[in-house]
C-alpha cells in the first residue's frame, strides 16, 4: 500500500494540476513497482511560502537572491 506525500508551496496550484500530480504519481508506482492504483494513496500538502526554506534561506529571499520571482 504505497503512500506518497507531495509538498508544494501554496502558490495557486489548480485542482487540475493537483489531479495530474496524483495521476502521474500513481501511474509511476504502478509502472515501476507494479503497485495497485486502488491501494496507492497520494497526499498533496500545501505549505505557506514563509514556512519553506532552501539554501539556508526562506524561499522568498532565496528567489530574490537568484533573480527568480
Amino acid at each position: 500500500m504505497p503512500y506518497v506525500k507531495i509538498q508544494i508551496t501554496r502558490e495557486g496550484a489548480t485542482p487540475e494540476q493537483k489531479a495530474e500530480l496524483i495521476a502521474q504519481s500513481t501511474q509511476m508506482l504502478q509502472r515501476v513497482l507494479d503497485k495497485d492504483p486502488a491501494t496507492t494513496f497520494v497526499i498533496i500538502e500545501e505549505v505557506e511560502l514563509e514556512d519553506w526554506g532552501v539554501g539556508g534561506l526562506p524561499v522568498d529571499q532565496y528567489r530574490k537572491q537568484r533573480g527568480v520571482t
